[in-house]
């Protein structure tokens, strides 16, 4: 991720830190290809003590009281060297919204989650392996937020398709304080967590492109390099030109939402053209990427599989492709100048 005007110090830090971290690890899982993925306890443990697991989080809270922009270099540093954590879900949802609704920021790791039903959420990212679920309630008469510790509720172990744990949560109390809040945060809740899964999205996809470029230099076929068969080339192009794509649709978001609020359509419309371009990206690259790699990419042993079906498993979160197609499609036929809202994301009222 290449968004403007971060600390070249702390891109370095970051990236250095997520490259010499070991291979993620699985355990049996009968939701998973490969299994569910182990939590790393004492990973997290570093990365909380270097100042990377409340990037975000504000200063007076204990935070590094960074920004969007850092968020994002770690985002999609973590999923080009397959470092899976809750890194978005305690900083960028959990811990905002504890701060939106006033209440304390405690030690630990949390996720974060959107409630509709009385008691059970379904496939909540890494429920079981937290301290706690930041829960926001959204109801016909209005949204609040609770800090729920692991006493509070029971989880049923479940993973998406790349092995990430997505547990149901099942409440067992509702002793927890609720504090009112906006109805607008469940709205951000959507747009910072979809803005979060492009972000990783790319990441991985710059993974795959990599991998992509070195297998084909280096396996022979026929006596020279695969790279040298046209078809291959064009495989290879296709990835880098999708990546490109979503690379600088996802950064274009990032600067927008650092420079004005997630409320506008001007907001709305980046992360939205973001999802789409990463979702449809995804649509290529990962055929691609294993159509490259022939045989030898479809085993559980070669490291394609970390990327491609995290990319495959991220798209589908936080509204899918087709939603966010359509979102992209009604903010621009709303517009009374649709041209100049495209090609400069100004617009003079909000879209709720």
């Amino acid at each position: 991720m290449t968004v403007n005007h971060v600390d070249r110090d702390l891109s370095a830090m970051i990236n250095a830190f997520l490259a010499d971290q070991p291979a993620p690890t699985f355990s049996r899982s009968p939701q998973a290809l490969r299994g569910r993925l182990r939590f790393d306890r004492s990973q997290w443990q570093e990365l909380d003590a270097l100042g990377l697991a409340r990037l975000t989080t504000g200063t007076e809270l204990g935070g590094s009281g960074a920004g969007l922009p850092e968020a994002s270099i770690l985002l999609s540093s973590a999923a080009y060297h397959g470092v899976f954590a809750p890194l978005a879900e305690n900083d960028l949802l959990a811990n905002w919204l504890l701060q939106t609704a006033g209440l304390p920021i405690h030690g630990g790791v949390r996720t974060a989650c959107v409630r509709r039903e009385p008691t059970e959420v379904l496939a909540v990212p890494w429920a079981g392996d937290v301290d706690g679920v930041v829960v926001l309630d959204v109801s016909d008469d209005g949204c609040w937020v609770s800090d729920l510790r692991s006493s509070d509720f029971q989880t049923s172990p479940g993973s998406n398709i790349a092995g990430e744990p997505r547990d149901d949560v099942r409440l067992l109390s509702d002793r927890s304080e609720r504090v009112q809040v906006p109805r607008s945060v469940a709205e951000e809740f959507m747009l910072r967590g979809a803005l979060a899964r492009a972000i990783q999205m790319c990441g991985s996809m710059s993974r795959i492109l990599e991998l992509c470029v070195d297998h084909a230099t280096t396996r022979q076929q026929f006596g020279r390099p695969i790279s040298r068969f046209q078809a291959v080339q064009h495989l290879i192009s296709d990835i880098a030109a999708e990546t490109a794509l979503a690379r600088m649709a996802t950064d274009a978001a990032v600067r927008e939402v650092s420079t004005d609020r997630w409320d506008t359509n001007s907001a709305k419309f980046a992360i939205a053209t973001a999802r789409s371009c990463a979702g449809h990206a995804s649509s290529v690259v990962v055929p691609n990427a294993h159509q490259v790699h022939g045989a030898i990419g479809t085993t559980l042993e070669h490291s394609l599989h970390l990327y491609t079906r995290s990319v495959l498993a991220w798209r589908s979160e936080f509204g899918s492709v087709s939603h966010w197609d359509d979102v992209a499609a009604r903010l621009v036929t709303e517009q009374e100048d649709a041209w100049g809202f495209i090609v400069s994301g100004e617009s003079p009222a909000t879209v709720v």
